[in-house]
Order: C-alpha cells, then sequence, then structure tokens
C-alpha cells in the first residue's frame, strides 16, 4: 500500500496540467518565450525531488532513528516533486513540439518521442543495474542524484534554440483570458466532452495494473523475480511495436480515434489473458502482459495526437494538458527492489 501510494503521488499534479498548459499558451516574458520558463521550472522541481529522494528512500527502508511517520513524508515529498516537475516539463514541451512540428509530421514525431521514452528507460535500467552491484546506501545516492544532474543537463539541450523568441505575442498590456472563460469554452464541444471521458476510462484502465502486476505474478503464478522482471521488457516491447505501427497508420492518414478504439480492444483482450492465466500457466500472463504493453501504447499516441488536432483555438498549451497519457513506467518496480534492499 505505501509504495503504491508513493507511486501515486506523481500523478497527483496530472490535473494541474491542463492550467500549465493554458498559462503557457498566454505567458508574459520580457524574453518573448512562453513555453521555457515552464521547462525550466518544471526541470529545477524534478531536480529537487531527485536530490532529495535516494536518502528518502533510506529512511523508508527503516535505516533510521526518525519516527516512521518522516520517513513516509519524506518520500512523499520526494516523489511529489518529482511528479510536478515531470508534468510540468511534459506540458510545456509537448506544447512546444506542436508548435515546432508541421501537422503534417506531428504523428511522426510524437511516436519518435514515445519510442525515445521507452529506449532512455532500456538505457537507464541497465545503466542503473550496472551501478548498482553491489546495492550500497551511498551508490544509490550517487546513482540517484546522477540522474538529477543529468536530467538538468538533457533538457538544457533540448531547449537550446527551439522556441522563437516572439516579444509581440507576450506583451504585458495584452490581457490572458480568464481559465474558467477558456476552459467554458473548450469543453462546449460534444466530443470534446466525449473525447475526455474516454480518456480518463482508458488512462484508469491501463494504469491500475502498474502496482498489481508483478506480485500477481510471483503469488499467484509463482513466478521468480527474475521472471517477473522480464514483464517489464516485454510490456515495453508491446510499447515499442505499438508506437511502430501507430506511426505508420497515421502517415497513411488512418483515423487517430480508430485507433484509440483498437487499442482499448487489445485492452479487453490482454487483461482477459492475465485474468485467466492461473489456471492456464504463465504463458498466457506473458501474452497479456506483452499486449497490456501494446495497448497501452496505441492509445497513448492516439489520444496525444487527437489532443494536438484540437489546437485551432490557440489552446495547444491546455488541450495538451489534458490529452498527454502517462505510459507504463517499469522504474516502479526498481524503486520497490530499492526499497526492500
Amino acid at each position: 500500500m505505501v509504495s503504491a501510494v508513493m507511486v501515486a503521488l506523481p500523478l497527483v499534479f496530472a490535473p494541474f496540467r491542463a492550467l500549465i498548459g493554458f498559462k503557457s499558451d498566454h505567458h508574459k516574458s520580457v524574453l518573448g518565450w512562453r513555453r521555457v520558463p515552464y521547462i525550466w521550472i518544471g526541470t529545477i522541481l524534478q531536480f529537487g525531488g531527485l536530490s532529495i529522494m535516494p536518502f528518502a528512500l533510506i529512511l523508508l527502508s527503516g535505516d533510521t532513528h526518525w519516527p516512521m511517520w518522516f520517513s513516509h513524508l519524506a518520500a512523499a515529498l520526494a516523489f511529489l516533486l518529482v511528479g510536478a516537475g515531470m508534468q510540468t516539463v511534459q506540458t510545456a514541451g509537448l506544447a512546444l513540439a506542436t508548435d515546432i512540428a508541421p501537422e503534417k509530421d506531428r504523428p511522426r514525431v510524437v511516436a519518435l518521442m514515445y519510442v525515445m521514452l521507452l529506449v532512455g528507460m532500456v538505457i537507464s535500467g541497465i545503466v542503473f543495474s550496472f551501478f548498482l552491484e553491489p546495492f550500497t546506501q551511498i551508490q544509490l545516492i550517487q546513482v540517484v542524484q546522477g540522474a538529477a544532474s543529468v536530467t538538468v543537463a538533457l533538457n538544457v539541450i533540448a531547449l537550446w534554440k527551439q522556441e522563437a523568441r516572439q516579444p509581440h505575442k507576450t506583451r504585458r498590456e495584452d490581457l490572458a483570458p480568464p481559465f474558467k472563460k477558456t476552459w467554458d469554452q473548450f469543453v462546449s464541444n460534444y466530443q470534446v466532452k466525449r473525447f475526455l471521458i474516454t480518456l480518463g476510462l482508458g488512462t484508469a484502465a491501463f494504469s491500475m495494473q502498474d502496482i498489481i502486476l508483478e506480485p500477481y505474478g510471483g503469488q499467484i503464478l509463482n513466478l521468480t523475480v527474475s521472471q517477473t522482471s522480464f514483464l517489464t521488457a516485454l510490456m515495453s516491447a508491446g510499447s515499442l511495436l505499438a508506437f511502430a505501427l501507430s506511426a505508420k497508420w497515421l502517415s497513411k492518414g488512418m483515423n487517430p480515434y480508430r485507433i484509440a478504439s483498437v487499442a482499448l480492444l487489445v485492452g479487453l483482450i490482454a487483461f482477459s489473458a492475465v485474468i485467466f492465466s492461473e489456471p492456464m500457466e504463465s504463458l498466457l500472463f506473458r501474452i497479456g502482459s506483452f499486449l497490456i504493453g501494446f495497448g497501452a501504447g496505441l492509445f497513448s499516441v492516439s489520444t496525444l495526437i487527437i489532443a494536438m488536432q484540437m489546437d485551432n483555438l490557440g489552446m495547444t498549451g491546455l488541450a495538451l494538458g489534458l490529452g498527454e497519457q502517462s505510459i507504463h513506467r517499469p522504474q516502479v518496480s526498481q524503486f520497490l527492489r530499492w526499497i526492500d534492499s
């Protein structure tokens, strides 16, 4: 339960994505930037969270003279800061990518960004495994704080000369519309309301397996730690295949709503396979895990493309703040192992 709460905390900030996107749409800056200030603020928040996270995890493991509630509070603060920074960077960053990319190239841009996200997860997993063997608390502090420094460096590189300065769009005398008025205008479309409902239900469906899947394999199917860890690779492979297929389908003009519906149908099959895997051994469980990653990948890319298509009213940030999805993050199981260690 504690692990589930800690993993959920980064998503507490997710409802504010819409507000962040709206603010970045109308940000007033003397430098003429709208997106860059929010990406930089998010980077600093994420750096702060990662800097204190290893100490919080050490306290959470019980190696402390402080009361246990303090360790829970420290871990919660670390995860919350990382989540707030991540949500801010992703929302403003995707809005910037939408501003830069021509409309015909956006499907390929989104698919490439998600592919690079998964490639980064695979590389970071290998690097973490190498540097944390043998595991010591000092090694944990060095690795996570090293990741914090790498985050800042990569974000600076990603920002460099990407957003053109446009002082004429950010004059302070130009008043931004109230958020409530903009929100009411945005959701007045019946199709937008339907999309948001589907988005919420689909995201909940694909996200709730994150904590449960590995314990289910270990406790119900008696899989070893090595075998349950392999589930991360299966789901990542499914997501990579989904990104490649969705990029191909979208480039050929396939409707993203149709891709999202295919993703949900694949999810139904995937979760059914997991449910019925106990009497039919673990092969069906692995197939179900692969299909969960595949369905989540299709759903993430298609819904993000739909959100990108809602920028005709100058609400790119608001639409992306609502539409961006979080795909399965393999680091969850790594954090649980750190706490156990």
